[in-house]
């Protein structure tokens, strides 16, 4: 049998969230892998500070992504624009809690499990010796421009006044040597 001939559809199915205001809002039964992985790719992007991941922030961003993709809910962009107050009117409110209960068993658990563990492997990759050559490469042709530039400004006449400055910081030897600094 040919896989054309099951006609299989991605599943649009949807179960019924009922807010605490007395609406209903649809929430997906299954979302696709592609749509997953942007969910948590924007959570863990919106969420660094300076190479850092900011938990809560994590947390918001992850919850305000589920809500997005996972429900009927429209929001404008001006909705959108301060996500810190859009998050707590939904928190608040119990919408948040209302849309994660309304999802499949173990499909909010999972998704927060792979966004942890997404965090932790980019965390770890920071810190592996790859990373460091990487950022190495990378600031090369940057760090050889810089000492060219210092090359091209450097005047050969002043190198016996530099030598001279030189060994004094070294403790008056000389810097082709491995001595001990003389005592006192």
């Amino acid at each position: 049998m040919n896989f054309q001939d099951l006609n299989l559809k991605v599943n649009s199915d949807y179960n019924i969230a009922e807010l605490p205001t007395g609406e209903e809002i649809q929430v997906k039964k299954y979302l696709p892998v592609s749509d997953k992985i942007d969910l948590i790719d924007i959570a863990l992007q919106k969420s660094e500070q300076n190479g850092v991941f900011n938990e809560i922030a994590l947390d918001m961003h992850f919850e305000l992504n589920i809500i997005y993709l996972y429900t009927d809910l429209l929001f404008t962009p001006e909705d959108r624009e301060d996500e810190f107050e859009l998050y707590d009117k939904l928190n608040s409110n119990n919408i948040i809690i209302s849309v994660i209960g309304a999802m499949e068993e173990g499909e909010y658990e999972t998704l927060l499990t792979y966004c942890r563990e997404m965090k932790d492997n980019i965390l770890k990759y920071r810190n592996s010796a790859a990373a460091v050559m990487r950022g190495f490469i990378q600031d090369l042709p940057t760090k050889m421009r810089e000492a060219a530039e210092v090359l091209n400004e450097f005047d050969p006449e002043k190198y016996p006044e530099l030598m001279n400055f030189v060994t004094a910081t070294n403790g008056g030897r000389s810097i082709f040597t491995n001595a001990k600094i003389p005592a006192n």
